[in-house]
């Protein structure tokens, strides 16, 4: 069985907060100089605000829901190893 933890390096850190606030400011740029109305821009800013409030959401829960799959595969694991080594002996 695997134990290692397994993360992100720094480079790869850095890369996604970046790249999440180049793409928040490219998006608040397009709609700040759009060529339409205050209403209708500010429409456009609360959806992407929404976006990305979902995309966050989502992207937890399933991480969340992986790793409890992962607990619970190690648990069952452990449960069968346990059995086979009290039926061995």
């Amino acid at each position: 069985m695997d134990n290692e933890i397994s993360s992100n390096s720094a480079s790869w850190l850095f890369y996604v907060k970046v790249s999440f606030a180049v793409a928040l400011l490219a998006t608040g740029v397009g709609i700040v100089f759009a060529p339409t109305d205050l209403l209708v821009k500010g429409y456009m800013a609360i959806c992407a605000l929404f976006l990305v409030s979902t995309t966050i959401t989502l992207s937890k829960t399933l991480r969340d829901e992986h790793e409890s799959r992962r607990i619970h595969n190690r648990l069952s694991e452990a449960r069968a190893q346990q059995l086979l080594k009290e039926y061995t002996e």
